[in-house]
């Protein structure tokens, strides 16, 4: 457990981010090392739902009582939220957690979270209200699986990046597209990092085969905790494939498995297995590209207490 005194190093503020993939361990490392001297800034796209508790793997409430957590349980799961959105409240957090004299740490396993946070957002343009209720027309006429076409056809290097049933992020690119002339993936990510920050990067990293075992059994534990139970609650509200809550892994895939007339809780349970060791892998080719990480692993806790004090000596 950390104990420790924080000082401005350069007038600027004390900051980590602590990510890794799936399954890894982030959250049993907070409530080892950092429930006396830090927050949290949750850097998970499923976690800022409510209602979607097991599938998201969000943390219990004891551990939300114990440490402070911000954007967690912050939207409704039919409420599209954007990266932009993420690095406003971020923003909005670190400046709340200074003020209360606690060290923020942006945790989580949603990558292009921390690649905005860190360095900015993309220039591209605003839409205006003709050009997305002309996409909204296009996209009740035609269907997601059209839209998701036309994306690939104009932009296949976003399209690559999104998920055939995020239709939110779908819907922006090809509004972008409409609105320029050019493809999302032309506007370019900022390289210099944004408000000076220089935060102590920490990824934590298993051996594959490891990893892919924790997977399987928190998947497993998923299945024990009742998640059809909170898929169908979800069902109950009107819960539709569409919905930006619903297409995270853990949830995507019971809309898959009943469009394709394979449900059942046994399938469902080895689809989200498989889809999670993908992302897994996807997560840390993303991950190892950021500059200066310094990976450890999760149970070396010496390690990373030795790491957190020298960044904020």
């Amino acid at each position: 457990m950390l104990n420790i005194q924080t000082s401005k190093r350069n007038n600027a503020q004390p900051l980590i981010f602590l990510f890794g993939p799936t399954g890894v361990g982030k959250t049993a490392l907070l409530e080892k090392l950092f429930h006396t001297t830090c927050s949290i800034i949750n850097a998970d796209s499923k976690q800022i739902y409510r209602y979607l508790d097991i599938g998201s793997a969000k943390p219990e409430e004891s551990l939300l009582a114990l440490i402070p957590h911000h954007l967690v349980n912050i939207k409704d799961p039919w409420e599209p939220f954007s990266v932009g959105e993420f690095v406003h409240l971020a923003d909005e957090a670190m400046e709340q957690i200074e003020n209360s004299g606690r060290i923020p740490i942006v945790c989580g396993g949603t990558a292009y979270y921390f690649k905005h946070f860190y360095y900015g957002l993309p220039r591209s343009p605003k839409s205006s209200s003709e050009i997305r209720e002309l996409i909204a027309r296009k996209v009740e006429k035609n269907g997601n699986e059209w839209a998701y076409g036309e994306l690939s056809r104009i932009d296949a290097q976003s399209a690559q990046k999104i998920h055939p049933r995020d239709m939110y992020r779908v819907t922006r690119a090809l509004e972008v597209y409409e609105a320029t002339g050019k493809p999302l993936s032309a506007f370019s990510v900022p390289t210099t990092v944004r408000n000076g920050m220089n935060p102590l990067i920490i990824g934590l990293t298993r051996p594959k085969e490891e990893l892919d075992r924790r997977i399987e059994s928190r998947v497993e534990q998923m299945m024990k905790m009742g998640l059809m139970k909170e898929i169908e609650s979800l069902l109950e509200m009107g819960a539709t494939g569409s919905w930006p809550g619903m297409q995270g892994i853990g949830y995507r895939e019971y809309f898959t498995l009943t469009e394709e007339n394979g449900f059942s809780p046994s399938a469902l349970k080895d689809l989200i297995i498989r889809n999670s060791k993908k992302y897994a892998k996807r997560q840390m080719t993303f991950f190892r590209s950021l500059p200066n990480v310094r990976w450890v692993y999760p149970e070396d806790l010496e390690t990373i207490e030795t790491l957190v004090e020298e960044h904020l000596k």
